[in-house]
This record gives structure tokens, C-alpha cells and sequence, in this order.
């Protein structure tokens, strides 16, 4: 009887292990079927985001294309809206004396001050103060809100006087948003990002800005009004003549460059006293077949507030490169069990990973990177990940990185071959935005695109540099540079609702609405710091 007992318990014991066996491959066999899933979505995200020169070279050929179309007001349908902002000369770098400025952002604005000394001092007794818009203002009126900022605006000046009696206090402004000019002291605003200031085509900014100022007895006068990457290149000709373009690298996107007037075939007004112009290309909304987009861009933009529209910026703005990492994580979570059988409920939350966390994850160099794990858990509440899981993340980071980068690095060399001057000429190139500032891989890469671009003969030709004084000092360049023009202006008082130069349709008024609310497409307060900054 016993021994029938122990031959039962052994065959029980076996067809257990087998069953636990059999059990156990076939978990072995879908956890290698799902991850063979996992490395196809991969490496199909990873051929769909190529970036190669060839296609490099075709990105930067269909954006000068659309760019010479847009200047030459043929009828001809380009993505491009770019907008002429009339402020040459810009600074050459001998300005002295003590400025104030004011960056207007999106839900805030800065305000600075300091002085410049010319070559030998260029900045110096740099202070600056970010002040939040209260939500009451966010909907208010122009006068409302310039009423708030003056207010603001005689505080500072109170706490950094400007010491020198000699002098006149001058103010330059420089906002988040385009701006359109056709005659530097009446800046035109098209669109506020984030609020309304009843504004509309057409309003005298810098007039009413002045009006709020001579009101509140602030002794302070605007002499420029221009989109922030206008700011970036004064800033950046005023350390350097040979800088002739800026980029924004930040929550969004734009580029501008100096171009010579008669190229500008769509500018009526006088023709500048130095032959050039600044041109704000507005490149975020660049669009062409030649952009290597996938279904995740595609399904990004379909679901945004403005399908269509902003379609470069989508690609390589802090805005969106989280987001479409993001949906990445999602599809391969939904279809081969990434992170487990259940999909996490935060995973499918559109804009829940930031692109600064993205940049944390990305330049993770621990071991098993455990930073990509803290990270997962403290966005999506993935709690339990493998190393290989994390591993996929980060490539997931990389790719959508690399694309970014070298697409903006194209888009750089597009602007200069447009003004011809890859192959005989030095041009500097000032970047600012979180993106490229604390980004570190991002910023290698870009820069790395442009080298591999141009080859070794050329690539000394474009030089990329980080903006210099840091968030809002452009518009200290600006006012040095627009006062001296100014006091050249026989006649700067002059009202541009009469003048007969800006008789032109006003009836077609560009949309001033924000294609996409919430975007502060420029808001310095972005930060993606390197966690290994050493490395």
C-alpha cells in the first residue's frame, strides 16, 4: 500500500513539474514573441525617423524654396508666412550706456536692465526680475495689461536706477509671439500666445506701451517692439558682426536672419539706411514631403489643436518631442506588453511626459539606468520595469532626439544657403531656448548634422553659438541700436496711421487667435538640465 502511495505522490510530483515546465515555455516563448514585437516597432520608428544627408540636403532645399517664394509675393503657395521686422541697423557691438528692456512672454515677463560698455565690457550690472501676469489680465485689454507692466516696470527702475544723469533711460521690448513692423516704432502683434490683449493688426503697440508709461511716471520710452528670436540675433550681431541668423530652440520654434532689402520683394516701406532687414521666418510652420514624419506625427497632429498646421515645429520644438515619445511607449505598452499586462492609465495621457523629463531619461548614463526607471515611475506610475524595458525607453528617447536635432540643423543651413554664403563665407548662428541650452544630446547632434552636412572642407564656414547674456537681454541690444537710429529720424514722432507709406490693405487681417493655446512657444522658464552634466 505504501509503495502505491509513493509511486501516486511521484507521478503527481512529475506531471507538475512537467505542466509547470510546459507552463514556463510557453511564458518564455510570448515574453520572446512579445519582445521580438517590441524591437520590430523599434526599428520601423527608428528607418520612419532617419535622417541621412541626402534627406538633410532635401529638407534645407524645399525650406529655401518656400523661403525665396515667400519674399518674392508671387502668388506662389508656400508653408511659410515669414514676416519682415524692420529694425536695421542692428547693434555693431560699439553701443554704450544703461538700458532697460522687457521680454513679454506667454503667462509672464521679464524685465532687465544693464549696461553696456562697447567691445572691451559688452554687459555688465545684469539684473533681471520675472514678473507672472495675473489670471484677471490674461483676457484683458491692451491698456490693462501695459497699465500692469508700467506699474511693474517703475518698481524695477526704483530698485536699479539708471545712475548716470547724462543719460536718457531708453526701453526695448521684445514679446513671445510674431511681430510684424512696418515701421519700427509701431509694432504690430499677430499673435499673443496664452492670452488676449485686444490686439489686432494694425494696433500701435509701442504708442500705447508709452502712454502707459508716461501715465504712471515711469521715465522710460519703447523704441522697439519685435518677436524675442529678432532679440536673440541683436543680441548676437552685438557680440558678433558676423552673426546673421538666430534660432529659438525652446517650448517652440522660429528662426530669423538678416537679409538684404531687395530681396524682400513683399516690403513697401522705406528701404532700410544699411540695405538689410530682418526677416522673422516663422519656420514652425514650415511643412514638406521631404520631413520624415510617422504615423506618430501624424496622429499628433490630427489630434491637435491646429491639424496641419506648425508641422516642423511638431518635430523638433520642447512642445512636442515628449509627447510623441510618449505615444511610442503607448503602442508598444498596448501590443507587446512593455511594461507589464496592464497598460498604465498615465501612459495614455496626451503631453504627460515633458520633454525635459524625456531629456532626463535620454542622458541617463547610470548603470541599468535607473534614472529611466525613477522617471517612468514618477510620470506614468510604472512601477516595476526590466533593465532592457528602460533600455528601449531610452533608444525611444534617442530617436526622436536625433530627428529633432539634425532637422533643425538642416533648417540652419537652409537660411544660410539661401543667402549665399556656405562656401566663401563665415556665418554665426546664435541658438538660445532650454532645448538646446540644457539639452545636451540634442545640442550635439545638431551641431553634429551641420558638420556632416557641409564635410570637412565647409564645415568651418557656419559657426553655432549659444545666445550670450542670457533670457530677454536682446532687447537691451535692440534699444541701444533703436535709440541711435532714432536719433537719426528727422521726424520720430511721426504718426504711421497717416503716414502714406502704410497704405496698405489693412482689411485682410492675419488670424490673431493662438493655433495652439497653451504653447508659450518661447517661455525662457523651460529647463531640461543634464543630470550628468560631467559626461
Amino acid at each position: 500500500m505504501r509503495k502505491k502511495v509513493v509511486v501516486v505522490a511521484s507521478v503527481i510530483v512529475t506531471t507538475t513539474v512537467v505542466a509547470a515546465a510546459v507552463l514556463l515555455r510557453q511564458w518564455t516563448r510570448k515574453k520572446q514573441r512579445q519582445w521580438r514585437e517590441t524591437q520590430k516597432i523599434l526599428r520601423k520608428f527608428a528607418r520612419d525617423c532617419a535622417t541621412p544627408v541626402p534627406k538633410l540636403w532635401q529638407v534645407s532645399n524645399a525650406l529655401v524654396s518656400d523661403m525665396k517664394a515667400c519674399l518674392a509675393s508671387s502668388g506662389t503657395i508656400t508653408t511659410l508666412n515669414m514676416l519682415v521686422s524692420y529694425v536695421a541697423p542692428l547693434p555693431t557691438g560699439d553701443e554704450e550706456g544703461f538700458y532697460y528692456g522687457v521680454n513679454l512672454r506667454g503667462t509672464n515677463f521679464l524685465i532687465l536692465c544693464a549696461r553696456l560698455g562697447g567691445k572691451n565690457n559688452p554687459i555688465s550690472n545684469l539684473n533681471r526680475e520675472e514678473i507672472p501676469i495675473p489670471s484677471n489680465l490674461m483676457a484683458a485689454t491692451a491698456k490693462e495689461l501695459f497699465d500692469f507692466i508700467a506699474v511693474e516696470l517703475g518698481k524695477f527702475v526704483s530698485e536699479h536706477p539708471n545712475t548716470s544723469a547724462k543719460e536718457m533711460s531708453k526701453l526695448g521690448c521684445i514679446v513671445s509671439c510674431p511681430v510684424e513692423q512696418s515701421v519700427v516704432s509701431d509694432g504690430t502683434a499677430i499673435k499673443w500666445k496664452s492670452f488676449s490683449a485686444d490686439s489686432k493688426v494694425g494696433k500701435r503697440l509701442v504708442s500705447d506701451f508709452n502712454k502707459a508709461l508716461e501715465e504712471h511716471g515711469v521715465k522710460l520710452r519703447v523704441y522697439a517692439m519685435v518677436d524675442d528670436t529678432v532679440g536673440n540675433l541683436a543680441g548676437g550681431r552685438y557680440y558678433n558682426r558676423e552673426s546673421v541668423a538666430a534660432v529659438t530652440l525652446a517650448m517652440g520654434t522660429d528662426a530669423a536672419y538678416v537679409e538684404p532689402a531687395n530681396a524682400a520683394l513683399q516690403w513697401h516701406g522705406p528701404s532700410p539706411k544699411l540695405g538689410d532687414m530682418v526677416i522673422s521666418t516663422q519656420w514652425g510652420d514650415f511643412s514638406s514631403p521631404h520631413l520624415p514624419i510617422t504615423i506618430f506625427d501624424t496622429c499628433l497632429d490630427a489630434e491637435s489643436p491646429n491639424p496641419g498646421c506648425r508641422r516642423f515645429e511638431k518635430l523638433i520644438s520642447g512642445m512636442y518631442l515628449g509627447e510623441i515619445v510618449r505615444r511610442v511607449l503607448l503602442k508598444m505598452a498596448q501590443e507587446t506588453a512593455l511594461f507589464g499586462d496592464t497598460v498604465p492609465s498615465k501612459l495614455m495621457t496626451r503631453y504627460q511626459l515633458s520633454s525635459p523629463d524625456m531629456a532626463a531619461m535620454h542622458q541617463d548614463t547610470s548603470e541599468d539606468h535607473e534614472i529611466v526607471g525613477e522617471k517612468l515611475k514618477n510620470v506614468f506610475g510604472i512601477t516595476s520595469t526590466s533593465p532592457r524595458a528602460r533600455e528601449v525607453v531610452s533608444e525611444v528617447c534617442d530617436i526622436v532626439a536625433e530627428r529633432g536635432a539634425r532637422l533643425a540643423g538642416a533648417g540652419i543651413l537652409g537660411i544660410i544657403k539661401k543667402l549665399g554664403r556656405i562656401e566663401n563665407k563665415k556665418s554665426v548662428v546664435t541658438v538660445e531656448g532650454g532645448i538646446y541650452e540644457h539639452y545636451r544630446v540634442f545640442r550635439n547632434y545638431l551641431n553634429s548634422s551641420v558638420w556632416e552636412m557641409l564635410g570637412n572642407d565647409l564645415s568651418d564656414n557656419v559657426v553655432i553659438e549659444h545666445s550670450h547674456g542670457g533670457s530677454g537681454t536682446g532687447a537691451l541690444f535692440l534699444a541701444a541700436s533703436q535709440m541711435e537710429m532714432q536719433n537719426d529720424d528727422p521726424d520720430p514722432e511721426h504718426d504711421p496711421d497717416t503716414d502714406p507709406r502704410n497704405d496698405d490693405d489693412d482689411d485682410d487681417e492675419p488670424d490673431i487667435d493662438d493655433p495652439h493655446p497653451g504653447n508659450d512657444d518661447h517661455d525662457r522658464g523651460y529647463d531640461v538640465r543634464d543630470p550628468n552634466p560631467n559626461t
